[in-house]
């Protein structure tokens, strides 16, 4: 795998994990709320329309969701931007402990609260996130 494959990669990562920033801040508001909810009731398997987004606190906790994924997702970018010619293996290990951190805790907070179908999307989401970042680039 090349050096540039490998930042155009974590630019890859940096937009899946992004992608997910304006779909909880939809949440944020009761007009907007319906995508948000709907993704929930998907990742909480089966859809049955048990999850709601009408409690604030829910709201509130969308939006924090949306700022810190969307903060990650730019963080990511950022990092592949000025840090990874200087620094590639080091960004890319950075990057790789930050998504299993990510993995681990929120795979086992969801199998906690009894949803487990997200645990399991959680490894498609790894997976696709992580991609070639598993091994060092060559230059």
């Amino acid at each position: 795998m090349t050096h540039e494959f490998q930042k155009f990669y974590l630019k890859v990562t940096a937009v899946v994990i992004a992608l997910f920033a304006p779909v909880f801040f939809l949440g944020t508001m009761p007009e907007t709320s319906e995508f948000a909810r709907l993704t929930l009731d998907l990742l909480s398997w089966p859809i049955d329309g048990k999850t709601t987004y009408s409690s604030p606190d829910t709201r509130f906790l969308s939006a924090l969701t949306g700022g810190f994924l969307l903060g990650w997702g730019v963080n990511v970018w950022m990092l592949t931007h000025f840090v990874f010619d200087k620094a590639p293996n080091e960004v890319r290990i950075s990057v790789l402990i930050g998504l299993m951190s990510w993995f681990f805790l929120d795979s086992a907070g969801s199998i906690a609260s009894g949803n487990i179908s997200n645990a399991i999307f959680n490894v498609l989401v790894l997976l696709v996130a992580v991609g070639p970042l598993w091994v060092s680039a060559k230059k």
